[in-house]
């Protein structure tokens, strides 16, 4: 019989893992195998891996995909990149599962248990830090940001209904205003062959929308972007947009569509076009093609710019909380 909790590797885990996830009630793309593993392969080298697997008899049940810096646990990833973090287990088994984790954390040495990155229904929330709590573990809470969510209609009509009159009728005059522009088309790359040529020409625009973008996007950032689309264009999860006029691409998205959902991940675009909203507009563009494909959730994820409340998202919290030993 396999023990409950097992240290475990990235390849040992990532079948199981997908599998498992598909009876959890979190299944988000950042707590894939193919996330957590391109950000370990290119961020993970100054902490130590606690990748720990809990089985109930021969069934694994749950995954805690933590890593330690000197006395601090935290989850696999970074906020900076990481929108959504949290513990992975099967539905019916949280309890277990976090009851097993609290015995093999009493055993390890560390300080404190920082979790970044929490949605309000987050396994982390809603049942390990009540159980930790009971354990006579001090729990902090607090709100750190916000993710804007839309709920898709099934027509494009029935979603600019859903804007306010004043944001609708500014989007239709922009839309009038493109469509009078010659030459304007959309391209979608999602084929994981030719996305790093696409990839080249995204990391382009991304310097040159301001310089906040360019600021980020780091050479291990580049790295891990490169690592992440490959990795998760294996799965088909790749969205690569942009928005071309007159055969020059002015204008990027990079989204996910992962479990029903779509996640606008990035943007970029040439500032040379801003007259023409070409970087909202290519949003426009992925919602209404998330429409149309049947997709039943908009997520703009974490931030609280103006353009995803003009496209009629509405606020989810998003939550910090670190325990520590009493």
């Amino acid at each position: 019989m396999k023990e409950s909790m097992t240290l475990d590797s990235f390849s040992n885990l990532e079948a199981p893992w997908r599998q498992l996830l598909t009876n959890c009630a979190n299944n988000d793309i950042f707590i894939t195998p193919q996330w957590q593993s391109a950000w370990w392969q290119v961020f993970g080298h100054d902490y130590e891996l606690q990748l720990v697997s809990v089985y109930d008899g021969q069934e694994l049940v749950g995954i805690t995909p933590l890593k330690r810096h000197e006395d601090v646990l935290s989850f696999i990833g970074s906020p900076d990149v990481c929108d959504y973090m949290d513990f992975i287990a099967g539905q019916g088994k949280e309890d277990y599962v976090f009851s097993q984790l609290l015995e093999y954390l009493a055993k390890t040495e560390w300080r404190s248990l920082e979790l970044d990155s929490l949605l309000p229904g987050s396994l982390a929330l809603q049942h390990f830090v009540p159980l930790a709590k009971q354990k006579g573990y001090r729990v902090e809470i607090k709100q750190t940001n916000v993710s804007p969510h839309l709920l898709l209609p099934q027509s494009w009509e029935d979603y600019l209904a859903l804007l306010k009159t004043k944001d609708r009728h500014e989007l239709r005059r922009k839309l009038r205003r493109l469509e009078q522009t010659q030459s304007v088309s959309y391209l979608t790359i999602t084929e994981k062959g030719i996305l790093p040529l696409a990839m080249d020409t995204f990391f382009k625009l991304f310097q040159l929308s301001n310089t906040e973008k360019a600021n980020f996007m780091t050479d291990k950032k580049r790295e891990f972007f490169t690592a992440m689309v490959s990795s998760l264009a294996e799965q088909g999860n790749i969205r690569l947009s942009f928005m071309e006029i007159r055969g020059v691409r002015t204008g990027t998205t990079l989204c996910f569509d992962y479990n029903n959902d779509r996640y606008l991940y990035n943007s970029a675009y040439d500032p040379a076009y801003s007259s023409l909203s070409v970087s909202l507009l290519l949003k426009v563009f992925n919602i209404k093609d998330a429409v149309e494909h049947g997709i039943k959730r908009f997520d703009f994820l974490s931030g609280n710019e103006s353009y995803k409340y003009d496209l009629g998202g509405h606020d989810v919290p998003l939550y910090r909380s670190v325990i520590t030993r009493s």
